[in-house]
Order: C-alpha cells, then structure tokens, then sequence
C-alpha cells in the first residue's frame, strides 16, 4: 500500500474521519487584516498618563525656576529694580516669569516636539495624525489651553483630565487635537 494512504477497507468509517483530521491540519490558517487604519495606529504608540506628565511638568519647573534664579537673581541684586519699580515689581515679575515659561513650553514643543522634561521620561506631544504641531497648534495648545488652566488656581483641578480620558488628554490637548505619547 502506498505510503500516506489510509486503509478504507477496514474501518470506512474511522478513516474518513483521519482523512478529515489530516484536511484539517494541512490547511493554512489565515490571519484576518485589520478592518481600521484607526485601530492599527492607535497599537503604535502608548498614551502618557496623569502621573507620568506630571512628573515632566515638574521637572520643567524646577529647571526652569533653577535658571530664573541664577540668571535674574544677579541681575537684581546688582541693579535697584526692585526699588525703582515699587509695588509694580511684583506684577512685573509676574508677567516677565509668565512669558519666559510660555517662550520655552511653546519653543520646545514647537522645534523638539518635547519639553525637556518630556524628554527625561521619553515623552513626546503630536497631533491626532502623529506629526509635530505646527504654529496654530501650539499657540493653542501651549497659550489658550495653559491661560485656561493657569490664570485661575482652581483651574488646576482640569489637569486630573488627563487621568480619566481615555486618550490622556487634558484640556490644553483636546483644544489642540495632540495627545502626549511615550516614544519608543
């Protein structure tokens, strides 16, 4: 008898059933493709959650208030502003510190797509489309987005978006349609 050839003759019954089995196992097994683009792109990247941004954010800060201090505090001690500027030093101040935060959020997001806070714990900040943001985007997301949050204390309380949404948005994100991934 031929090898790979079942004996029918016997049992007719149990060797269809073997023949079927060997059918079974012979066939390929196809994958199905994916239906959604929008699927297959959101498994490329991981969204950054609450605590993670947070932790960024904060290293911002402090090199940011770190470089305040050692470039601006000579420079006061030196010259009378304080003096000369009276009770206005202290909405001068403000405002000056205000700017020098919002040239380096917007710089960094704009030119590096990251703070480099974002960049100590490999974040990155792009649009819904994955891209760097462009100027309108940022100007939204780092000027309207942030006034929101930040001209009134309680406003803060907006930022704990970014831990219930599903994509980690807060509200600065979802007015610039971007999300902060963690880069791979």
């Amino acid at each position: 008898m031929e090898q790979g050839m079942i004996n029918r003759g016997s049992r007719p019954r149990r060797a269809r059933l073997l023949q079927q089995r060997k059918l079974r196992q012979e066939r390929p097994i196809q994958e199905e493709p994916v239906q959604h683009a929008e699927v297959e792109k959101e498994l490329d990247h991981y969204y950054a959650g609450f605590w993670m941004r947070l932790w960024a954010f904060t290293l911002d800060s402090l090199m940011l208030l770190s470089f305040r201090w050692l470039l601006l505090g000579p420079i006061l001690n030196l010259t009378d502003i304080r003096y000369t500027l009276g009770a206005m030093y202290g909405v001068v101040d403000f405002i000056v510190s205000a700017l020098f935060f919002f040239a380096y959020f917007a710089l960094m997001t704009k030119y590096y797509g990251a703070t480099i806070g974002k960049m100590v714990f490999g974040l990155r900040v792009v649009t819904t489309e994955g891209t760097l943001l462009s100027w309108k985007d940022v100007l939204f997301r780092e000027g309207v987005g942030r006034i929101l949050h930040q001209s009134f204390g309680l406003l803060y309380i907006l930022y704990i978006t970014i831990a219930f949404t599903s994509k980690k948005q807060g509200l600065h994100d979802m007015i610039a349609n971007s999300y902060v991934i963690h880069e791979r």
